[in-house]
């Protein structure tokens, strides 16, 4: 394999974010004394906080307006008389505990540090997204963490993946690729900054999207012969 540089987003790529962050709200929801409806507040949070992170991710707000203003939302929508900042920080704090890894997240780390270096690259909250790593034990398969938070842009801006690329070891756009869930995010990040890309899609989503993915993988066990197919594919035209 001639990559030698993996660059992976960490939400719904290695860590299962989407059942972290119910874990996470209802901790945080029975923490403030709701126990009503409360897969109906999260159906309602999770379209607000989509939302807000897609407008983050254009410039649109910041990250510390979105933290508060995912619940004040929700609350407004509900009639809920809690102090949004309060939730925030009890969501937040929370989110360490309730990691999930994606199967097979372990292995393809472990298998690719082996090869080369692996970073991770992602929009999520700094302090919280090293935690989270830490919790998952990832972390001696991680050689670093870039976050849009400490690079001041967020994917799918050409400047944060220059930021990326300046804290790995060594950096060739030839033998560097991204791997990760968003098309939106990820690969169309891979595709502006002109390096390969490989879209995790285990719900095998189709592509209506500008983005184009140079491999597609249903499980995070395909990855590493993917790259090595492909590899030989090059070798052999």
């Amino acid at each position: 394999m001639s990559y030698q540089l993996f660059l992976f987003d960490l939400d719904d790529t290695l860590l299962d974010f989407r059942a972290s962050e119910k874990r996470s709200f209802l901790h945080t929801m029975h923490e403030l004394g709701l126990r009503d409806v409360i897969d109906e507040l999260f159906s309602q949070y999770q379209a607000i906080n989509v939302d807000l992170w897609k407008r983050f991710e254009t410039g649109d707000v910041s990250k510390d307006f979105l933290k508060v203003e995912r619940f004040r939302k929700t609350f407004a929508l509900n009639g809920i008389d809690i102090a949004p900042e309060l939730a925030s920080r009890l969501y937040l704090d929370s989110l360490p505990d309730t990691v999930v890894l994606i199967d097979g997240a372990k292995q393809v780390c472990e298998t690719l540090s082996r090869i080369g270096e692996v970073g991770i690259i992602t929009n999520g909250v700094e302090s919280i997204q090293n935690r989270r790593i830490a919790a998952s034990g990832l972390s001696d398969y991680i050689s670093f963490v870039a976050t849009s938070e400490a690079c001041g842009h967020a994917k799918p801006d050409v400047r944060f993946f220059e930021y990326a690329a300046n804290m790995a070891r060594t950096f060739s756009k030839d033998t560097s690729v991204i791997i990760g869930d968003r098309l939106d995010a990820d690969i169309l990040g891979a595709n502006r900054y002109g390096i390969d890309s490989c879209w995790f899609n285990p719900d095998s989503m189709a592509n209506t999207s500008a983005a184009i993915p140079t491999y597609e993988v249903a499980s995070l066990h395909d990855i590493v012969p993917a790259l090595d197919m492909m590899q030989v594919k090059l070798k052999q035209a």
